[in-house]
């Protein structure tokens, strides 16, 4: 979920973008990952699947969401009417080096695929020159409201979401409060 912020701090676009191909699986670490090697391999929806083979997916997972990061970051810059200097990602928790073993511990394989997406973005907005700033979700709603210099941001964001309308859920105000507690951080 994208929210684009102007240098006023009026909403200038929202989108969602795809970042994995059609026939893909959208959590490759998580699904097929715990198939091969984790809680799930048993279960009767699980398909055989070796971890040679899950990892192989990975990969392949991978390489979509940076073409898709790529493309989808490429599309916003047409659209948005100003130059887009920075984009705010949230922070990735940390996990182990490899994707087998991302894929064989219980709790990097269930935030691995985010990540996976939040490093693909990331690395596309550094390639269009893009500055990358990173937030926390437990404090990023406090830096938006000082950044407004408010003591709560529900009603800008309130406000912004009426401007262009549903849907304005919960995942499109956290990426605007991420967005405007960015402008007002000095860039890195």
């Amino acid at each position: 979920m994208l929210v684009t912020i102007g240098p006023d701090r009026e909403l200038l676009d929202r989108r969602r973008i795809d970042l994995t191909e059609r026939g893909l699986p959208t959590h490759p670490h998580h699904h097929e990952g715990s198939w091969a090697v984790g809680r799930y391999r048993d279960s009767p929806w699980a398909r055989e699947i070796s971890l040679a083979e899950a990892v192989e997916l990975v990969a392949r997972v991978r390489e979509s969401a940076a073409r898709g990061a790529r493309e989808g970051l490429e599309a916003l810059a047409a659209t948005v009417p100003v130059p887009i200097a920075a984009i705010t990602i949230r922070v990735c928790p940390a996990l182990p080096p490899t994707t087998e073993e991302r894929i064989a511990d219980n709790r990097a394989q269930a935030v691995a695929d985010s990540v996976m997406y939040r490093e693909a973005l990331a690395t596309a907005a550094e390639a269009r020159g893009w500055s990358v700033r990173w937030y926390d979700r437990e404090q990023v709603f406090r830096d938006a409201a000082a950044a407004l210099s408010r003591d709560d941001v529900d009603a800008a964001l309130s406000a912004m979401g009426r401007s262009v309308g549903p849907p304005w859920q919960a995942r499109h105000k956290l990426a605007a409060a991420a967005a405007l507690a960015a402008q007002a951080r000095p860039a890195p």
